[in-house]
């Protein structure tokens, strides 16, 4: 019985070991010589003058959810356009709602004017 389950706990280990070979190779073999222009922040060639915590503006979030948005669409595209003739109408028009559904969402986007950069 438990004989089944090996290759999952084989798998696990093969992953760990790829996972923390090389974290664990690079502290034993790297050379540790930190230094004050090694540990200061660098950023775009110039000494940072802001909090790293600074305020972003809501648009780079509006925009990345909307990328997931559209990326998660076209992800459900790809499947849908392989099996399109196995699933037939009741595929197609399940996909087709699913499309304008989408589509009342963009427009109701660039109505808003999110889509807009100022």
């Amino acid at each position: 019985m438990l004989e089944n389950y090996f290759p999952i706990l084989l798998f696990i280990l093969v992953g760990l070991a790829v996972g923390f070979g090389p974290i664990l190779m690079g502290w034993l073999v790297a050379p540790n010589r930190p230094d004050s222009e090694k540990l200061s922040p660098y950023e775009c060639g110039f000494e940072a003058f802001e909090d790293a915590r600074m305020k972003f503006d809501v648009r780079y979030y509006l925009v990345a959810i909307l990328f997931i948005l559209f990326d998660l669409e076209i992800a459900f595209l790809f499947p849908w356009a392989v099996v399109l003739k196995d699933i037939g109408l009741f595929g197609f028009l399940s996909m087709v709602v699913f499309l304008a559904i989408l589509v009342v969402g963009f427009a109701y986007e660039w109505i808003k004017g999110a889509l807009e950069w100022e």
